[in-house]
This record gives C-alpha cells, structure tokens and sequence, in this order.
C-alpha cells in the first residue's frame, strides 16, 4: 500500500504546483468552527500551532535521521504549573473592596480582615460561582505562602477589563491601560521573585471599570524548566505552498529531504466529504544522496484540541479498529452544547489521531516533554495523568532511499452532537446511517485516500486556471487563501425534517450562527462550486419567519449565538440589510441554476419582504448595515442600492416563475428607484456616502449584483465615475470603506473591483488586499476588516465572508 500512495503522490506534485505563498496565518486542519488548526508563523516550527482563536491546540512532529532529532511541525508551549491558580484553573476566593483604601494597602502588613471574601472571576457577567462587579474600581488582595524557594521563572497570569495595575508584596509588576480579553502570561523579575517568604505574600490588584465590560482574574505560574531536555534540531524549511485543500511544506532533514502535506478535503461536489471530519497529515520522505537512511517519523496532536480551557480534566484510550490504529482523547465532564459564545473551543466530543496499522505504528498518551524525550531515546514513556496530554504516534521507515516513501496519519474529530436547532440537539450530516460512526469514516477516510487526493488535486487545479483566467496569479493567491477559511466557517447538519442546514459561526466578530449578513458577502464561492450549500445557509432564516417565531415584515439578523440556533440575539434587527441580502441570494440562485424552484417554495415570504423594501428600502431609515462597525446611518446610498437590487431580484423571480404582472411591476419599481438614485446620490465627480450628503463618497459594492446578474439599471457611466473617484482614494493596503474612515473591508473591495471592464482598474484595486496579505504584521487567519494605512486588523478574523473573494469568478461565470 505504501508504494502505491507514494505513486499517487508523485503524480500529484509532478503537476502544476503553486509557487510560494505567504499568509497572515497558514491553514492546516479545516473543518469547522470548532475543528480548526493554523499555524501563525511562515516558518511552522517557529511557533505552536493555534486555533483560530489563537489558543494554543498544538501540533507537533519530528522526524529522525542519521542520529539526529529534527522538529518539522510546530514549536513545543510553554507549560505553566499553577502557584496561584487563575478561575479557569482551579476556584480560589480574595478580599476584596470597591471603596478607595489606605495608601498602604498594597503591602504585606495592610489589614484587609473588614474586607469582604468574593470568588472569583470578577465580572459584570460572572460566570457562576464568580462575583459580580459594576463599580468604577475594585482592589484586591491575594495572601498566599510559598514552602520553598522558587528557582523557574515565575509570571503572572492574567486577564482584565479595563485599566489595572498589579502589586507582589507591594512592587509593582505590571500596569496597563486597556483591556486583555484573553489571558496573557506576564513574566515577573528575579529581583521581585526571590523577596518572596514563606508565608504572608500578597498579590494585590486595582482594576478600573472604565466603560463597556469588567473582569478580573489573575494568578501566579511557574514556568516549567527545560532544562535536561533533548537536543532537537529544526529542520530547514526550504518552502510552503498554498493550494485550495491542502498547505505542504517542504523541508531538509540533513541528508534526507521531506514533504509535509495537510489535506483538509474540502470538496463542495461531495457533501459527505466536506463534512467528514478528518484531515490528513502525510510525510513524504527521500534520500537527498545516493544511500539509504533508517528514519523515524513522529507525529503528536495535544488534547487542548478537545477542550476550552487546558485545566479540564481528559481521558484517553487506544485501540485499534479496521485498517488502522487509533488513538481517541476527550473531557471527562462532556458538557454537551452546553456553552455558547464566540472566543470559545469546543470541549465535549471527541479527537482522533490515526496510523495505518500495517506500518506497525508505536502510539502512547504523555505529557509533551515526555513525548519528545520518548521519541528522541526510543524509549516508550509512562502514563500520563488527567491534564494537558499528547497523542503520539512513532513510525520507523527502516530504508529511505531516492524514491519517496509516504507516511500518512489522520486527525479527526466526533463532536457527537454539533448544533442546537430551535431546541432539538442536531448531528453532523456525516453521522447518518450505517456509516455515521467516527471509526467507519476514518477506515473510509484511509482505504479512499488515493482517489481523494486525486480529486484535491484536480479541484486545486481547475480552480487555479479559472482564478488566472479571470485576475491573475495574485487573484489565485487570494482565492486560494480564502477557500478553506471561508468553508470551514460553517458546520453542515441535517434538519429536523431532513433539510440541509449548513450553519456558520461570525468568528471574532460576536459568535452568532446563521448571520444573513455574513452569508450575503459569503455567497459568491458557494454560488460558484455548490449553490445547495447557500440553500444551506438560508433554510433557517426561511424557517424562522415562516414558523412564525419571528414575524415582523422583514428577514432576521441571526439564528442564535453559535452553537445554539434558537432564535435571534442581536439586539438591533437590520431590515433594509437583511430582506435586501434574502432577495439577492434567492435571485441569485436561480440564475445559476436557471431554476426559480428555491425561490417558489418560499414565494410568500419573499414577497412580504419585497414589499417592505419598496414602502422602506429606498431612503433608508437611521440604521444599521452590515457594516455596523461604522455606526448607524440614515439615507446610506449603498443600502438603497441594496433595496434596488433585492426588488429587481423579485422581479426577476417572478418572471422565471410566469407572473409576468408582478414581474412588470416591480421591475418598473426599480428602474425608477435607480433613476432617482443617481439624481439624488450624484455628487459631482462621484456619488455621494448618503443621499444628498455632498463632499462623502463610499464603496458601492451592492451595486454589483446589477451587472453580474444583468440586471441593466445603471449606466455604465456610473460605474466609470465611481472607479475613476476610488483610483483617487486608495491607500497603500486598499481602498478605503468610505470618507469616514480609513478602514477598509477586503471582501467589499473584491466586489467593488468588479464594477470596472478595464482590467487595469481591477488590478489597481486588487493588488492591495494581496499587499495588505503578505505584509500584515497581525498573524491570524484572514482579517477582513483592515486598516489601509499600515495593513494591521482592526477586528474580525477567521470569518466565511472571504468567500466573497470569489466575486469576479461569479461575474466571468454569469457573463
């Protein structure tokens, strides 16, 4: 079997492959909002892979050689054993106060007995068993002991909102203005560390609640020594590619080369596929001289894949099942569904790491020191207890030579339940039928793995040629960059009823799941490869206001907060925004699939929301748009066109479904909404932010479903005026969103760019985003929301709209 991979492998790269790519953050495990590694830096042993959060979930590989130890896959955490443990750690309580206290109340000898006992965290939303805190100030006072000296580098663990400052025995040791909405390991000095005594230390804090949110939880950790640590050499990274399923890199080993290869098999033709919840991670090993060589590969995933926090206890088992060896990690407690929020991972369910069993593989459960020190010295260690562990995995390839031996090992992941839909607990689409088990779908996973990487690979190809054809090889770049993001932004389950539901999450934007404004700028890719998919993400808005749990005249903002769709949470609904987003998509659809079916299913609801926009859309009231991060806006020249395009949407539908009465109707609707746009929006050289706001300009990127789906209701003198105008606005990492702001959104630059007919222009305008891309000094997954001055995020990252990237390919498709 071996050979065989190898010879399907060689095929594969014997093709076209991709020159480097650089990237914010470089995908390797892609499948859903929970089930989601990268790694942050351009050399992947240069630092612990992440979640897209930016949690620690490490991964890590080694492989061996010639008696040399070479790390090829991430960089071992840093581990942290608790003195003081942090809330999320173990619960501690302090004395507390929220009126001003003496000067003196930072030192060891203050008497703080009149001050009340609270537990922590502190927070103006605890958790339960925290203490809740909505003063302006709140001081604290920790009195810990410590029995011996301590020789590791001690830090402080903390996490606050907002200003705060921070004494040990009365020295200060860190003060910030801000917030830290995570928790950060701040190191403390030696100076400060070695006054401690043995009994009566004081850790004491003032924090300011100076608007927004409050929190407080802190501790103090020691930082585990690595000393008498094996001698590990980095191999030398000689090139990382990017394609749309997979990222490979390639490495020297000494005198033996090596390819590694992450395969998330997102292919939108093949439901099952894209939901099946396993990636392969393949090493490819060859003889860089004329001998052979004996080499050992290790591969090594840490459980905080399958927790929130590294403090919940895990269990872990091996076993073996079918082709293959396995091993399976997860929480004890199981907390199924029962969190909801948006910088959060999953920890109910569980992980699996998986060898072909013929290739005899050693597999154990350590800690990550042990792990390495195992592989280095051959020898298998202990048991590790319940806390942060690794699952490793040893093989020996006893004779490597010139032609390239494959090893290949299998991540996976069985949420056991994924969403919650309006109460009733939802399965992925995979868990259905006989082969709905985790075991099953990993043997399948294995035994159809060279026909699966020939399918990547000719997917990755054709998608390539079309991106070149369409902008060039830097628009390739792009959309290879944002397909697997997008895609793995979503969760794919099945109905109550049966019906498809494929659910995304607004990742670091507020965790909401089904968002129709991150669906709308999402939609071009799913148009283009799976317009089911779309259906996907527009069955529940759909449901929601014709079962009558939402029944105002327009479409909702969201489902839920991910991972429980029970209803809208959004304090501001969105209604011009919204309806408008419904129309287009619904319009959409049936124009690539020249099939209005979708849309007659739903007929009353949409109409219900076209007559909302034709009384309200127009002249929009002060409210939100997507864009809600610029703030409330009445009369928005871009949501009016929005209002337009929903309109002729209807119109469009209605005729593919043979009223041709409603189809005149509201077609003469928005031809005379256009007229009156472009009188009322013109602004001299270009058009205005809001209507007859003279001196502001804005993107128009709505304005682009009037030329991709022909709707012919603007002149292309419009489109000429406003590019010419925005060739005069870019900033050296893009154009900028509007005249309030030098923010920018890249998706909305993608649809703007396909106003233009002069590839000229599309260039000028797109260049940038890929400028902002690989210059970014912000190392996270894509941000779409970035400022154009000095290229770093403003908010958001890891979102699906960068599926809207794939707007120019949708408009050379509909041409």
């Amino acid at each position: 079997m071996k050979h065989s991979l190898s010879a399907i492998l060689l095929l594969v790269l014997s093709g076209h492959v991709a020159a480097q790519q650089t990237a914010p953050a470089y995908p390797l495990i892609t499948h859903d909002p929970y089930f989601s590694v990268w790694s942050a830096a351009d050399t992947i042993t240069a630092a612990p892979t992440t979640h897209w959060t930016g949690t620690e979930q490490s991964l890590t590989g080694y492989l061996k050689a010639d008696g040399v130890t070479y790390r090829i896959l991430g960089k071992d955490p840093v581990v942290y054993n608790a003195l003081l443990p942090v809330s999320e750690d173990d619960a501690y309580r302090v004395k507390y106060t929220e009126s001003t206290p003496a000067a003196d109340w930072t030192a060891p000898a203050f008497r703080d007995q009149s001050w009340p006992t609270g537990a922590a965290p502190f927070s103006n939303q605890p958790p339960a068993g925290g203490t809740t805190w909505k003063s302006p100030d709140l001081w604290t006072r920790r009195t810990f002991n410590v029995k011996q000296p301590i020789s590791e580098t001690l830090v402080l663990k903390i996490r606050h909102d907002d200003n705060i400052e921070v004494f040990l025995n009365g020295e200060k040791i860190y003060a910030r203005n801000g917030w830290l909405h995570r928790y950060a390991y701040i190191p403390i000095p030696d100076a400060v560390k070695n006054k401690l005594q043995p009994t009566g230390n004081v850790l004491a804090i003032h924090v300011k609640n100076t608007a927004g949110g409050a929190m407080l939880d802190a501790g103090l950790y020691r930082q585990e020594s690595t000393a008498g640590a094996p001698s590990l050499t980095d191999a030398v990274q000689t090139g990382v590619e990017i394609n749309a399923t997979q990222t490979r890199y390639r490495f020297r080993c000494g005198e033996v080369n090596l390819t590694l290869t992450f395969t998330s098999p997102l292919l939108m033709n093949d439901l099952l596929l894209l939901s099946r919840p396993v990636s392969y991670i393949s090493y490819q090993v060859s003889s860089r001289d004329n001998h052979t060589h004996p080499v050992q590969l290790y591969f090594g995933a840490s459980t905080n894949l399958c927790v929130n926090t590294p403090a919940q206890p895990v269990v872990a088992s091996q076993y073996k099942s079918g082709a293959l060896s396995v091993l399976k990690a997860g929480t004890k407690a199981q907390p199924v569904l029962q969190q909801k929020g948006d910088d959060l991972r999953i920890d109910w369910g569980y992980m699996y790491v998986a060898a072909p069993a013929a290739g005899k593989p050693t597999q154990f459960v350590s800690t990550g020191a042990a792990a390495i020190r195992a592989f280095a010295t051959g020898k298998t260690p202990a048991p590790a207890p319940s806390g942060p562990m690794v699952l490793s995995t040893v093989v020996n390839l006893p004779a490597v030579g010139k032609t390239p031996q494959e090893q290949l090992f299998l991540l996976g992941y069985d949420d056991v339940y994924a969403v919650q839909y309006f109460g009733t607990p939802l399965k992925a689409w995979w868990k259905q039928g006989p082969a709905g088990t985790i075991d099953q779908q990993l043997n399948a996973a294995w035994r159809d793995y060279a026909a699966i990487i020939q399918k990547c690979a000719a997917f990755n190809q054709q998608l390539r040629h079309d991106a070149i054809q369409t902008g060039g090889e830097t628009y390739a770049r792009l959309c290879e960059l944002a397909y697997r993001q997008s895609i793995a932004a979503h969760k794919l389950v099945r109905g109550p009823k049966g019906e498809l539901l494929f659910l995304s999450k607004e990742n670091y934007s507020n965790g909401c799941i089904n968002t129709v404004d991150v669906t709308y700028p999402s939609a071009p890719l799913y148009l283009l490869y799976n317009p089911d998919l779309l259906k996907g993400m527009m069955n529940g808005i759909f449901y929601y206001s014709e079962s009558g749990r939402f029944n105002k005249p327009f479409a909702a903002h969201d489902l839920g907060t991910y991972p429980l769709a029970n209803g809208q949470v959004y304090e501001e609904d969105m209604p011009v925004e919204e309806s408008g987003n419904m129309l287009i998509l619904a319009g959409a659809i049936a124009r690539v699939t020249h099939d209005a079916a979708y849309a007659k299913a739903h007929w009353k609801t949409l109409t219900t929301w076209a007559n909302y926009l034709q009384t309200a859309g127009f002249d929009p009231a002060n409210q939100l748009c997507t864009d809600d991060f610029a703030g409330h806006l009445a009369r928005n020249t871009n949501l009016s066109l929005k209002a337009i395009a929903g309109i002729r949407s209807y119109a469009m539908l209605a005729e593919m479904l043979g009223d041709k009465a409603a189809a005149a109707t509201y077609k003469a609707s928005a031809e005379a909404m256009a007229r009156k746009w472009v009188a009322l929006a013109h602004d001299g050289d270009h058009y205005s932010l809001t209507f007859e706001g003279a001196h502001t300009w804005s993107q128009k990127y709505n304005m682009v479903w009037d030329k991709v789906l022909h709707f012919g209701l603007f002149p292309d003198s419009v489109y000429q005026q406003e590019i010419a105008y925005y060739l005069t606005k870019q900033q050296r990492y893009g154009l900028p969103l509007d005249s309030r702001k030098t923010y920018t959104k890249s998706d909305w630059i993608m649809w703007t760019a396909v106003l233009t007919s002069r590839p000229a222009d599309f260039q000028a305008l797109m260049q940038p985003i890929y400028k902002y891309i690989t210059e970014t000094t912000t190392r996270v997954p894509l941000s779409d929301w970035h400022e154009t001055t000095n290229g770093k995020m403003v908010g958001f990252q890891a979102r699906s709209v960068v599926g809207g990237y794939f707007m120019p390919l949708l408009a050379e498709k509909l041409k």
